[in-house]
């Protein structure tokens, strides 16, 4: 397994990947996810297995203290000095789940941000996820103003 930066080639998977793991609603579109690679391709995480994309981790690097919905859509708010590192997605395969992948992305993620200096890391994630998310250390915040897909979220900070 390897973990590595995405690239434009990548694209076309990156968005298969993420309609297999989110209901329409609530997944990035391959428009969204071109703007992502190009302005913060280095907050933007893949992992492969051999030549197959299995999942990844993406997210752009702010001042904001909480996550915006407009930060999905709106790749050029990403500040590459920023205090915090934004999750919007964690992905992988279905085929690939109860492995342990999910958490390398994250693991790679926060290591990265803790050596860049940033507070800390910043998700939102549906109530069912809360337990996994605390065992990195995130703290839920309580529901998120949210309206992402029409889903409650809540917000969860990871704080260095």
């Amino acid at each position: 397994m390897e973990i590595r930066m995405a690239t434009m080639a990548d694209l076309a998977l990156i968005t298969e990947i993420e309609r297999e793991c989110f209901p329409a609603a609530e997944a990035a579109t391959r428009e969204a996810f071109a703007d992502r690679i190009g302005y913060y391709a280095r907050h933007f995480l893949v992992l492969a297995d051999g030549e197959r994309l299995i999942g990844f981790i993406n997210g752009m690097v702010t001042d904001e203290k909480n996550l915006l919905d407009e930060m999905y859509e709106t790749a050029a708010m990403h500040k590459e000095n920023g205090r915090w590192q934004m999750i919007f997605g964690l992905d992988v395969l279905p085929a690939y789940r109860k492995k342990g992948y999910a958490h390398m992305l994250m693991e790679k993620m926060i290591e990265r941000a803790r050596r860049e200096g940033r507070n800390g890391v910043v998700l939102t994630c549906k109530e069912s996820l809360l337990n996994y998310y605390a065992r990195f250390g995130f703290v839920d915040e309580g529901e998120s103003d949210s309206v992402h897909g029409g889903v409650t979220w809540h917000q969860m900070r990871l704080t260095f």
